[in-house]
């Protein structure tokens, strides 16, 4: 079974197992503890979030032992890091999966490999959703304000959320409204098959261009997981690119494939990308339509997930309906 915190989430832990903030960025950092503090909220931040060399916040050890101490903190109900990174990888080596106590962990990016290990190996659900420091505006989006709805639904509950209306096509810092997010371009949300479609089962995910090293590691048991936590259930991949062009992205998928990863599934959900740059006329709609014939499941794409703001909270082990229809989507998730 899948255990889902139950916590008041009135104490935010943060901290960097990924990247830090430079010095030239403090003023965000700082701007985003300010607006969680007005909300009510109680911050504990760790020394990572302040520091930034060499593609990390410190050495993995340090990154790991700061990690470690707020997840197994109980007066920390929820585990933010700033964002995300590029190496957050080398700190699994030292975490004590058995010491984790059962608490939200949220975030994105370079963090999707943290929550999906963390769901993997210890069976608690964990949040795919908003960074800590987008949430520094006086107001959120309407997509992005449902983390915490998601993040206080029970064990037994269940919550819906509805694709956005529009998404952001390129950040502009100096635009004058009260939301962090540039909300430009229409959102339509996509399947291969043209026709509406739905899909039912445990959701796994994140960003593609990290979670696929977690494959052939102690970390990446995706079947192991299954038998223990979710037997004879279905498992529904969320998936978004952050950097790959298609001709990557499909050999990631593959290996994915081969690694058993979608053995089993109801489809796969993709994200909007900032990358998916087509090769010698290999474009990523062609290559979406093959992955469909291939593993015999629906796909759809162009999702409010990932690095093309804003995105949806999707729980890592909670049991969605996810429907697509007429570019529009709902994801309800059942906390069972």
């Amino acid at each position: 079974m899948i255990r889902y915190p139950d916590r008041k989430n009135e104490t935010i832990g943060v901290t960097a197992p990924s990247s830090g903030v430079a010095p030239d960025m403090h003023e965000v950092l700082k701007k985003s503890i300010e607006r969680l503090e007005e909300r009510g909220f109680k911050l504990q931040v760790g020394d990572t979030p302040w520091t930034q060399q060499e593609a990390k916040s410190a050495p993995a050890e340090v990154r790991a032992e700061e990690l470690m101490k707020m997840l197994s903190d109980p007066s920390v109900d929820l585990v933010m890091p700033p964002w995300g990174g590029e190496l957050l990888v080398e700190v699994l080596e030292f975490l004590d999966f058995s010491k984790i106590e059962l608490k939200w962990i949220l975030g994105y990016s370079d963090i999707s490999m943290l929550l999906l290990a963390v769901t993997l190996n210890t069976g608690y659900a964990t949040a795919h959703g908003v960074n800590f420091v987008d949430l520094r505006g006086p107001e959120s989006d309407d997509t992005t304000a449902k983390w915490l709805d998601v993040l206080q639904t029970k064990q037994g509950e269940s919550i819906a959320q509805v694709s956005s209306e529009k998404y952001q096509k390129e950040w502009d810092h100096d635009h004058p409204t009260p939301v962090i997010f540039n909300l430009t371009e229409d959102t339509e949300w996509k399947t291969v098959s043209g026709e509406a479609e739905q899909f039912k089962g445990r959701l796994l995910g994140g960003c593609i261009d990290v979670i696929r090293h977690l494959i052939g590691t102690p970390y990446g048991d995706v079947d192991g997981f299954r038998e223990r936590h979710i037997p004879g259930e279905p498992v529904l991949w969320y998936l978004e690119n952050c950097e790959m062009n298609v001709a990557d992205l499909k050999r990631s998928l593959t290996q994915m494939k081969y690694a058993g990863w979608f053995n089993h599934i109801s489809g796969i959900v993709f994200g909007r990308s900032p990358a998916n740059q087509e090769i010698s006329g290999y474009t990523v709609e062609k290559m979406y339509e093959d992955l469909s014939d291939e593993l015999g499941v629906p796909i759809a794409y162009d999702i409010d997930l990932g690095h093309i703001p804003p995105q949806i909270t999707f729980v890592n082990g909670a049991y969605a309906t996810i429907d697509v229809e007429n570019g529009k989507g709902k994801v309800e998730m059942e906390f069972k």
